[in-house]
């Protein structure tokens, strides 16, 4: 059980790992499996369950909707160092892109394709 809402883990695949994100697409998880396998952590991913929906209320004389269409599949990403924290590994600088950068927000959140390690995040355009 996590301390906090900042720090989870849970079993994937039978590995227990820190979370570093859920409900991620495969794009998503095809940059960050990289980036965090070159600053030394194995990663896993697993799919993460479908959403619950709850059946649609169908009173009597009507015929029921059709069924919704399947949810895209999302994927969580863990890694087995359950003291990982996306959060302070961040803030931390404590990951390096493959250049040798720090990883930055906006890089983080594939908001620049180049991290900008020489300018503050709280600089940075939003």
């Amino acid at each position: 059980m996590a301390i906090n809402k900042n720090h989870l883990f849970e079993e994937l695949n039978g590995i227990k790992c820190a979370i570093v994100e859920a409900g991620t697409s495969m794009e998503r998880v095809e940059f960050l499996k990289p980036l965090l396998e070159g600053n030394g952590y194995t990663v896993v991913i697993a799919e993460s369950a479908p959403p619950k929906v709850a059946p649609p209320v169908v009173k009597e004389g009507e015929e029921p909707p059709p069924p919704p269409p399947p949810a895209p599949v999302k994927y969580t990403i863990g890694v087995t160092d359950v003291t990982f924290n996306p959060t302070n590994a961040i803030f931390g600088r404590l990951l390096r892109t493959r250049s040798g950068h720090v990883v930055t927000l906006a890089y983080w959140y594939q908001r620049d394709s180049q991290s900008k390690d020489e300018v503050p995040y709280f600089n940075q355009p939003r």
